[in-house]
């Protein structure tokens, strides 16, 4: 796995060469820029996993290479090194995206911990997000949206909730019982006929596709399944 890269814009030459050598001992790949120009020229030519910039610099200062980032619309983790404690100060650099604040003088070992948290937490694989592909239309249980190229729905949380366990069981019967149980807590004749009147719902949602068309077919007596038109009834 390749070393996450950082670029630091400090123009203190020691304090920066300090921090560049202790992160690089603890396995990052650091860059040192010694003002605002040459940490965008930096930016611009390749890729960093986070931004460590002095607030005060020349030609430009970390402001306003924050507001470079944020106007490219990079996700770049920014952290701001300042030797001013100035709320206005924090102020504007939250504004900008900044992720956090050191105020100057502080310890090494501290600088290394919130970057072993920012990285952990930006890194993080992101789940999957659920999606059926039902015919022509993908279902996001999630979302409550049941969407196709050309139009998209949000559901209601009931009519969401029926949808995925009719995808849930995929070739098998939704047997009525389980479906009112699971969702209206209860099996009787009202909790039945508001059943009835979500599954029409889906139904037309699904008709408005007749290049493609998706049925739930009704079992009577058992329950119903969620499978193309063309099988209903085979």
């Amino acid at each position: 796995m390749s070393r996450p890269r950082i670029l630091i814009a400090e123009d203190d030459p020691n304090f920066g060469l300090v921090l560049q050598s202790f992160l690089n001992l603890h396995d990052y790949h650091v860059t040192l820029c010694n003002d605002g120009n040459k940490a965008l020229s930096a930016l611009q030519s390749q890729p960093f996993d986070l931004c460590i910039l002095d607030v005060m610099m020349p030609y430009r200062d970390g402001f306003a290479v924050a507001e470079a980032i944020q106007r490219s619309g990079k996700k770049l983790p920014v952290v701001f090194l300042t030797a001013k404690a100035l709320k206005e100060d924090h102020i504007k650099g939250y504004r900008l995206g900044a992720i956090d604040y050191l105020v100057k003088p502080f310890d090494p070992e501290i600088l290394l911990l919130k970057v072993q948290a920012i990285l952990s937490r930006f890194n993080r694989p992101q789940p999957e997000v659920e999606r059926y592909l039902i015919g022509r239309f993908v279902f996001q249980p999630a979302l409550r949206q049941l969407a196709r190229a050309d139009a998209n729905w949000k559901l209601s949380p009931r009519e969401s909730a029926l949808l995925l366990l009719l995808c849930q069981k995929n070739t098998e019967v939704l047997l009525r019982e389980e479906a009112l149980l699971k969702i209206w807590g209860e099996e009787n004749f009202f909790t039945a006929q508001s059943m009835n009147v979500y599954v029409t719902k889906l139904r037309n949602y699904f008709r408005t596709d007749p290049d493609c068309p998706v049925e739930i077919e009704n079992l009577h007596g058992k329950g119903f399944l969620l499978r193309p038109a063309a099988q209903a009834g085979e």
